[in-house]
């Protein structure tokens, strides 16, 4: 295994000045496993780098951009490297959301933490998932299994668009975008709910 500084460095020498154009292909790179890297992204999605928050966005900008996901794993890699990292729930966080129209000619689209701006759609759907204390987390899809988890403020936003359809075999509350309804929990349920 590679001692954290080193495959920090490298990493960093790999990456370059980080003026790449786009986002890289990581998602055609299967470089060997060079071990682990003391870095995790928190479920605020705040980046930290030996348990100390990386305060240059920039920084966390380039990293986001060669991040990928292998199963429940996730990895920072590139041509010819790849370093494992912890992410307590989802790398990203949408923290921006326009809303255009209604029910089902309804458009959002989000930018997230880091700037990736998408509009949700076929590639970047919603899910919704059940928190402690009968809460209830959205996500939207960002790129390559890498999923965005929505804002405190954003989520009640979000719910607030929702509504009860039939979903799934029963009355569903979800949120209707692009011609499409992403059920979030059966409507007996709302009463109960909490963010």
């Amino acid at each position: 295994m590679t001692a954290p500084g080193n495959a920090m460095d490298r990493l960093m020498a790999a990456l370059g000045s980080g003026k790449a154009r786009g986002l890289p292909p990581v998602e055609r790179w299967n470089p060997a496993f060079c071990g682990d890297l003391d870095m995790r992204i928190a479920a605020d999605g705040t980046w930290f780098y030996l348990g100390t928050p990386i305060g240059r966005p920039a920084l966390v900008k380039l990293f986001s951009s060669v991040l990928k996901r292998e199963g429940d794993d996730y990895f920072l890699v590139t041509p010819v490297e790849k370093v494992g990292i912890k992410v307590d729930d989802a790398p990203f966080q949408a923290v921006e959301m326009q809303v255009d129209g209604e029910g089902d000619e309804r458009s959002i689209a989000f930018r997230t933490q880091v700037d990736d701006l998408f509009c949700v759609g076929p590639e970047h759907p919603l899910r919704f998932q059940r928190a402690a204390k009968d809460g209830l987390k959205p996500y939207v899809h960002v790129r390559h299994g890498l999923w965005a988890r929505l804002t405190r403020a954003l989520t009640y936003d979000l719910l607030a668009l929702g509504e009860v359809r039939e979903a799934e075999g029963q009355a569903m509350f979800g949120v209707a975008v692009a011609g499409r309804f992403y059920p979030a929990l059966p409507a007996s349920e709302i009463e109960g709910i909490g963010i």
